[in-house]
């Protein structure tokens, strides 16, 4: 009995291959680890995120995610720290950035600290919005509402349908 073997053999350019692998169309999404993002103007830095990992989606809807958590430090004109911004999770969709999950923003100037479950951070308008509890603390007064509208480095806020526990003096 004959048994017959047929073996294919091809020819290619391995080179082309791996080009071919690298281009956008086939690359969908980015991991990278230990990233620092900085935003400046003139040179000054306004302001730096870092994250222990981000994850960038390509496609129809764009995005950057934070799975790990970030923390976004702001910064006057004269590099003094302002404001600082952490979360469990961020995720961000061009111009807008989600926060969830222990979000706290502190104000150094006046030792403010924000406390909320969510909230979102529009980089172009440098506001933040939250529809979520909302609480912050002061040194004198505490301050809880259902949502809340804020400058990005947490100079000006407004708190809706709140509630305030105040210290105030008996001597009055």
């Amino acid at each position: 009995m004959a048994l017959g073997v047929m073996m294919l053999f091809s020819c290619g350019n391995p080179d082309a291959m791996v080009r071919t692998l690298a281009t956008d169309d086939t690359l969908s999404g980015i991991v990278a680890d230990s990233i620092v993002f900085i935003r400046s103007d003139s040179g000054r830095i306004e302001m730096k995120l870092t994250a222990s990992q981000m994850i960038r989606q390509d496609g129809d809807s764009s995005s950057l995610e934070f799975p790990k958590g970030f923390v976004s430090v702001f910064f006057d004109k004269h590099q003094n720290k302002t404001s600082e911004l952490t979360a469990d999770y961020g995720k961000n969709y061009g111009s807008l950035i989600e926060a969830a999950g222990n979000v706290n923003i502190i104000n150094f100037g006046n030792n403010e600290k924000l406390f909320s479950d969510k909230l979102y951070w529009y980089q172009d308008t440098r506001m933040i919005h939250t529809r979520s509890h909302v609480r912050i603390v002061t040194p004198d007064k505490e301050i809880e509402g259902d949502s809340l509208v804020a400058k990005e480095d947490f100079s000006e806020y407004t708190i809706y349908n709140g509630n305030a526990l105040l210290d105030l003096d008996e001597d009055l």
